[in-house]
C-alpha cells in the first residue's frame, strides 16, 4: 500500500510539472502560482511551507531551461534580464525570510488579492507601438532595477518565482513587447525562485525528490508552452488576455482556500 502511494505521489509530481511547466513557458509567469496548490492538494505535500520551498526550486531550475529556448528566438533583453535579477534576488532574499513567519494562510489571501490587481493592470488595451521592439536605453533599465527591488521582494515574500508580477514590472518599466517580456523575465524567475529555495532548503523546507518529479515534468510541459507562446506573440494583445485569464482563474482559487482555511479557525 505505501509503494502505491509513493507511485501515486511521483505520477501526480511529474504531470503536475507539466502543467506548472506549460504555464510558465506560455507566459513567462504562473508556474510558480499554479506550483503551490499543485503540491499541496494534488501530490499531497503536508506543509505549506514545504510546499512553497519545493515549487520554488523547481519553477526555478524549469525557468533557466525555458530561458534558453526563448533566448535562442531572440526574445531576451540580456541588459535588463541581468540588472532586474541582480537587484531583485537581495529583495528575494529578505521577502523570504519574512515569508517563513507568516502564516501560510494569511500569505495565500494577500497574495490572491495581489494576483488580481496585476490581471486587471495586464488585461488594460495597450497601443500598437507597445507590441514593437525598441532599444532599451539605460535609464529604462535603471527603473527595471528599481523596481526589481520591490517586486523581489514580493516574490520571496509569497515564495514564489514571481513572473506574474515581473512582465509587467519590465513593461512598465521599459515599454518593451509583452513577449520580450516573457522571455526577459524567465531570467529573474529563475533567479528569484532559486535565493527563494535556498532560504527555505536552510530551514529544512525542500521536499528534494518531489522537487526532481515536479521538474522532470516541467521540462517538458515548458517546451510546449514556449512553442505555443512563440505562435501568439504575432496577435496583439492575445498573449497579454491569457496571462490574465491565468491569473484570475488562480486568484480565485487561491483566495478560495484561504477563505475556507480562515473560517476553519474560527
Amino acid at each position: 500500500m505505501g509503494d502505491e502511494i509513493l507511485a501515486f505521489q511521483s505520477i501526480a509530481a511529474v504531470l503536475s510539472g507539466s502543467l506548472s511547466g506549460f504555464v510558465l513557458g506560455l507566459i513567462g509567469g504562473g508556474g510558480s502560482v499554479l506550483a503551490t496548490p499543485l503540491l499541496l492538494y494534488v501530490v499531497g505535500v503536508a506543509s505549506p511551507h514545504v510546499a512553497l520551498g519545493t515549487g520554488a526550486l523547481a519553477v526555478s531550475l524549469n525557468a533557466y531551461a525555458n530561458l534558453v529556448g526563448h533566448a535562442l528566438r531572440g526574445h531576451v533583453i540580456w541588459r535588463c534580464a541581468i540588472v532586474f535579477s541582480v537587484m531583485g534576488t537581495l529583495g528575494a532574499l529578505f521577502g523570504s525570510t519574512v515569508g517563513k513567519l507568516v502564516d501560510g494562510n494569511a500569505l495565500l489571501f494577500l497574495f490572491g488579492l495581489a494576483m488580481v490587481a496585476v490581471g486587471v493592470t495586464m488585461l488594460r488595451p495597450r497601443p500598437a507601438a507597445s507590441f514593437e521592439r525598441k532599444p532599451i536605453s539605460r535609464g529604462g533599465c535603471l527603473r527595471a532595477a528599481a523596481v526589481a527591488v520591490a517586486t523581489g521582494t514580493a516574490s520571496g515574500f509569497f515564495g514564489i518565482g514571481g513572473g506574474f508580477l515581473i512582465v509587467p514590472a519590465l513593461i512598465f518599466a521599459t515599454g518593451m513587447p509583452i513577449i520580450d517580456a516573457v522571455g526577459t523575465s524567465l531570467m529573474a524567475v529563475g533567479t528569484f525562485g532559486l535565493a527563494t529555495a535556498i532560504n527555505y532548503a536552510a530551514s529544512g523546507l525542500v521536499d528534494w525528490t518531489v522537487a526532481a518529479e515536479f521538474l522532470a515534468g516541467g521540462l517538458v510541459g515548458g517546451a510546449v508552452g514556449l512553442r505555443l507562446s512563440t505562435r501568439l506573440s504575432t496577435r496583439r494583445n492575445t498573449l497579454a488576455r491569457i496571462f490574465a485569464a491565468v491569473v484570475f482563474v488562480v486568484a480565485a482559487y487561491v483566495l478560495w482556500r484561504a477563505g475556507l482555511a480562515w473560517v476553519a479557525t474560527r
